[in-house]
C-alpha cells in the first residue's frame, strides 16, 4: 500500500472531488491524505464531510484522511500529487462571458475555452494560476501537477511558464467520448458487442477541444476507412455515443448532442474531431455550425445558459449538503475517469500507461508552436511523462488549429505583460468575431472587461481598452 498526500487546489468542487474521491476509494494500493483547500472554506468541509462518509461505504476498499486547510501552502506541503479544479470568478461572471457577446450576434455552446467568453475566462484565471504555480514550487516542488480547469492550454502554459521544472499536465475526457462514437461505429457495423473505449487505439493531436484522431484501429480494422458507411446512416438524425441517450436529448439536456458537427466535419476533412460538439464549433468561424441558437438546434446542439448552470451549482450544493448529513447515499463506483490510474501509473504500481494529455509542445506536434501547449497521446510511467509523436494533421485542419493554438499564445502573453491591446487582438481573431468589425469588437471587450472588472481590478493596470 503506497501512502501519499493529495492537495486538492479547489477543494470545495460541486461535483468532479466527488468523483475522484470514489475513484480514490476504490484504488487498493493507494492511501493517504487529501488536503482540501478552497477559497470557500466551508465548500471544502463539505466534501470533507463526503469524504468521511465515502470512507465508511461498504464498497470502499481505500480509506483517506480528509484534512481542509485554511491557506494553500499549508495545504501543498509535501504533497505529492496536487489536483487544480477552481471556478476562476462566479457564474455572475461568465453571465457576461457568455451572453453579452449576444448582443452582437455572437452564440458560445460553453464559453471557457475560447471564443469571447473563453478570452475573459483566461484573464481571471492566468494570474490565479501564476499564484499556483509560485505556491507549488515554494511548498512541493517535486509533486506532478494534474489541472482539470479550463481555459485548459492557458492554465498548463501558465503553469510551465512560471515555474519551467513543474511537472504538470493538463487532463480532458472529451478524447474518452470519441472513442465511445467510434465503439459505437464498431457495434453498428461490424455487428459485435460495443468494445470498451480502451479497445479503440487511437493517434490523436491539436489543443484542448480541438484535437484530431488522425488513426483509429480496433483488432486490426481501420476504423477511419469505415466510418463513411456509419455516417451516411446517421448523419441525419445524429448519435449520440452516451450509453442508454438518443440525439434528441440535447433539447433537455444541454450536455447531450448528436455528433452531427462531428460527421460534417470528417465528411469535409476525412479525420476525426475528438471533442463533443459544443467545444467544437467555438473554435470556427460562428457562421459555420452556431449562428444563432436555431442554427444550433438544426446541427443537434445546445447552447448552454449561465442561468442553466446557476441552477445546477444550487443542485449540487443541495445534493453535497444531502449527502453530508447522511440523507441521501452516495454510490461508490469506479468512473470513466483516468486521473486514478494516470497517478498509479507514475507512482509505478502498474504498467505504463498511454493516454492524452496537455504539456508543452517540445515536438510532439511538429506542426504546431514549440512551447506552445499541445494535446496528444502521452507515455505514463514510473515518475515520468512522455510525450509521443502525432502523426501530422492534414494541412486544411492544421489552419484551423494553428489559428486558434497562435490565438491561444497571444492571449496568454497579453495576460502575461498585463497588456490590453495584445489581448483584444487575439480577442478579435477568435473565429466565433469573424463577423465583428474592430469598432464593434473593441466595444463588446470592453463590455465584457466591465462585467467581471471586480476579479480583473487587482491584476490590470487598467479594465477599459
Amino acid at each position: 500500500m503506497k501512502n501519499i498526500k493529495i492537495a486538492y487546489i479547489g477543494g470545495g468542487s460541486k461535483a468532479w472531488a466527488r468523483v475522484f474521491m470514489k475513484d480514490l476509494a476504490l484504488a487498493e494500493d493507494l492511501s493517504g491524505e487529501i488536503a482540501l483547500y478552497d477559497i470557500d472554506l466551508p465548500a471544502a468541509e463539505l466534501n470533507r464531510r463526503i469524504g468521511e462518509r465515502i470512507n465508511a461505504h461498504p464498497n470502499t476498499i481505500s480509506k483517506w484522511d480528509y484534512k481542509v486547510y485554511p491557506e494553500i501552502g499549508t495545504a501543498l506541503d509535501g504533497a505529492d500529487f496536487v489536483i487544480c479544479s477552481i471556478l476562476p470568478g462566479t457564474f455572475d461572471e461568465m453571465e457576461g462571458d457568455v451572453h453579452l457577446p449576444e448582443e452582437y450576434g455572437i452564440y458560445q455552446s460553453v464559453g471557457d475555452t475560447v471564443g469571447p467568453g473563453g478570452v475573459l475566462r483566461a484573464m481571471r484565471t492566468v494570474p490565479i494560476y501564476e499564484g499556483f504555480a509560485r505556491e507549488i514550487k515554494a511548498h512541493c516542488p517535486d509533486a506532478w501537477v494534474i489541472n482539470l480547469t479550463n481555459p485548459m492550454t492557458a492554465c498548463t502554459k501558465t503553469l510551465y511558464d512560471v515555474f519551467p521544472e513543474i511537472k504538470a499536465f493538463g487532463c480532458c475526457h472529451e478524447v474518452f467520448h470519441a472513442q465511445e462514437f467510434l465503439s459505437c461505429a464498431v457495434h453498428e457495423l461490424m455487428g459485435v458487442p460495443r468494445p470498451h473505449r480502451s479497445e479503440i487505439i487511437i493517434d490523436a493531436c491539436g489543443v484542448n477541444h480541438f484535437t484530431w484522431i488522425t488513426e483509429a484501429n480496433y483488432k486490426g480494422t481501420d476504423l477511419l476507412k469505415i466510418l463513411p458507411e456509419f455516417i451516411d446512416k446517421f448523419y441525419e438524425q445524429g448519435y449520440c455515443e452516451h450509453v442508454g441517450s438518443q440525439p434528441q436529448e440535447f433539447r433537455d439536456n444541454p450536455f447531450r448532442y448528436g455528433n452531427k458537427v462531428k460527421m460534417d466535419l470528417f465528411r469535409r476533412f476525412g479525420v476525426l474531431a475528438a471533442a463533443g460538439d459544443r467545444h467544437l464549433v467555438e473554435f470556427l468561424n460562428n457562421s459555420w455550425y452556431i449562428k444563432d441558437k436555431a442554427d444550433a438546434e438544426s446541427w443537434l446542439f445546445h447552447l448552454t445558459t449561465v442561468a442553466y448552470r446557476k441552477q445546477d451549482r444550487l443542485d449540487k450544493i443541495a445534493q453535497s449538503q444531502r449527502i453530508a448529513d447522511g440523507e441521501e447515499q452516495i454510490d461508490v463506483s469506479h468512473s470513466d475517469e483516468e486521473v486514478v490510474e494516470l497517478m498509479k501509473a507514475l507512482l509505478g504500481l502498474i504498467p505504463p500507461k498511454v493516454s492524452n494529455a496537455n504539456v508543452v509542445n517540445v515536438g510532439q506536434m511538429p506542426q504546431l508552436p514549440l512551447g506552445s501547449v499541445v494535446e496528444t497521446n502521452c507515455v505514463f510511467a514510473h515518475n515520468s511523462l512522455k510525450p509521443v509523436t502525432s502523426k501530422p494533421l492534414p494541412n486544411d485542419v492544421n489552419a484551423l488549429v494553428l489559428r486558434n493554438a497562435i490565438n491561444i499564445e497571444n492571449t496568454y502573453y497579453g495576460i502575461k505583460e498585463r497588456d490590453l491591446n495584445r489581448i483584444f487582438e487575439a480577442f478579435i481573431n477568435q473565429p466565433l468575431c469573424s463577423s465583428l468589425t474592430v469598432a464593434q469588437g473593441k466595444e463588446l471587450f470592453n463590455k465584457m472587461l466591465a462585467a467581471t472588472e471586480a476579479y480583473l481590478k487587482d491584476f490590470y493596470p487598467s479594465t477599459r481598452l
